[in-house]
């Protein structure tokens, strides 16, 4: 390759234009080499770039998807104390629980924004951990509290510690790996939370059978996980690379090809200064709000899931310990349908059917659960259970991944991905008020309503993907040409939808 180190032999891009790449109609779908402008002998192969995102994925991706696990440990985690109890022995009143599970979702809005920015400064390897070692604190703290008042404060900073997590991991892939290798990579690392929600129950069946002990079997839960989530952090530390193009187990020539295939298909410029004027002009684009109306839809089935399927699974078992071990099998299934479902959305570069496909799934889901008499149809009921982990795992990975994909500015992306995310968790508050104790053992005003959100957002997702289409086309005969996203770099595609050669990844 060319030449592009400095005296200290170590690789120092530009920090404005990076390398100058060119690439031929289809470099960017994955299965070419990149090209080095200036270069004429000893081309990477799709071999090389192979190898280096087997070096990506054994490297980030196991510690990424245990950080994520113990986060969705750390954040749901309530179901199961839940049913051992726990808030009548913080004596909580009628309605407080609710009010418990509310308050989390003001700051992981309100904070999100502003955490992800700083995140996108000091560097998501650094911020990340620090964030695994804050929420990890508040949920050892929470096996001391002794009333309502006490959790609702931790509640309160578990809320600011998690806000900008999830944003910040899916910037943090994106600066590793090609819009085409980013969905199934995403869904190994998400796939994590529906093994923490399986894990959860498992754990809480283990610890529930805690009898003789002077603390109660739900604060052992926090004790154990939130221990788990600090040590944990510690090693994330040290363990991830600040970036593609500057990690120490790669070789030079290995740094270059990083960082030349992203800026061909991830990023305009590569590792760009964060302009918060500069990033705020994504909300100037129509795309925008339809991507951020479908996460609002996308998040009453999520949190509904990741709240309350204890609680749902409680209509088909009364047993504590039994309930808690009957939410491990959908969540496990659910794991392997998102896997599927990603793995099929990159290799046939296409993501709005998918995401379509899984809102459909949580609508049938719900809407089973709730229609049939559950005492004599257990077996019906559990399989809809089963649908709706499924069909809110796949569009929650699917539909960050789209609008990534289609943000070649990492400001922007960085920003929209930072509002999005917390506005889907932010539908928790809903969640958290539609399941009241009155409705139990079934429900059904929540699963209905729950079953609402995920029609629309089939809906909207299904006029999104068209109106992109429709783009696309237009755009194709107004230049005279027949271009599909992976044929176009994202290195003059800075701009968006703004410039004419951009076309939308489906």
């Amino acid at each position: 390759m060319a030449d592009d180190t400095k005296g200290t032999g170590t690789f120092e891009p530009d920090a404005k234009h990076g390398l100058e790449v060119t690439a031929s109609k289809s470099s960017s779908d994955g299965n070419n080499p990149v090209a080095i402008e200036g270069q004429t002998e000893h081309l990477p192969t799709f071999e090389h770039e192979k190898r280096l995102a087997l070096k990506f994925d054994i490297r980030i991706l196991p510690m990424l998807a245990v950080m994520y696990l113990f986060n969705a440990l750390d954040k749901g985690n309530l179901g199961n104390a839940k049913t051992d109890g726990m808030d009548k022995d913080l004596h909580f009143k009628s309605g407080q629980y609710n009010t418990m599970l509310s308050i989390f979702f003001v700051p992981y809005v309100l904070f999100a924004p502003p955490i992800a920015m700083a995140g996108k400064k000091i560097g998501p390897n650094r911020m990340l951990p620090i964030l695994m070692f804050c929420f990890g604190s508040m949920t050892l703290l929470a096996a001391s509290v002794k009333n309502f008042g006490g959790m609702m404060a931790l509640r309160w900073f578990l809320g600011m510690s998690e806000a900008a997590f999830f944003p910040l991991v899916i910037y943090y892939l994106t600066t590793f790996y090609r819009r085409g290798e980013l969905a199934r990579r995403l869904a190994l690392f998400y796939a994590a939370s529906n093994i923490a929600n399986a894990f959860s129950g498992l754990l809480a069946f283990g610890v529930f059978h805690i009898k003789d002990s002077k603390l109660d079997a739900w604060r052992y839960l926090f004790i154990i996980e939130g221990t788990a989530t600090i040590l944990v952090a510690f090693f994330a530390y040290w363990w991830l690379p600040k970036s593609a193009y500057e990690a120490k187990f790669l070789t030079e020539e290995e740094k270059k090809l990083a960082f030349t295939r992203i800026q061909i298909d991830s990023s305009a410029i590569v590792g760009e200064k964060f302009v918060l004027k500069d990033a705020l002009q994504i909300f100037k684009l129509p795309s925008t709000y339809g991507f951020l109306a479908i996460e609002i839809c996308l998040g009453v089935p999520l949190q509904s899931v990741g709240l309350f399927m204890p609680q749902i699974i409680n209509a088909l078992e009364k047993d504590v310990v039994q309930v808690n071990l009957k939410t491990v099998a959908p969540n496990c299934v659910g794991a392997v349908f998102l896997l599927i479902l990603a793995f099929a959305s990159d290799y046939s570069r296409i993501r709005f059917p998918f995401i379509a496909l899984g809102f459909a799934l949580t609508f049938c889901g719900f809407i089973i659960f709730a229609a049939i008499d559950v005492p004599s149809h257990l077996s019906t009921a559990y399989f809809a259970a089963f649908m709706m982990v499924w069909g809110t795992s796949a569009p929650s990975v699917l539909l960050s991944t789209w609008y990534n994909n289609n943000i070649a500015h990492e400001g922007r992306r960085v920003t929209l991905t930072s509002v999005g995310i917390p506005l889907a968790n932010l539908m928790g508050v809903v969640s958290s008020n539609i399941f009241r104790d009155e409705d139990k053992p079934k429900y059904v005003p929540a699963l209905a309503t729950t079953a609402a959100f995920g029609a629309t957002g089939c809906c909207i997702a299904l006029l999104l993907g068209s109106y992109m289409i429709f783009d696309n086309r237009r755009r194709n005969r107004k230049q005279g040409v027949n271009l599909t996203a992976r044929d176009v770099s994202t290195a003059i595609l800075r701009e968006g939808p703004n410039s004419a050669d951009f076309r939308w990844f489906l």
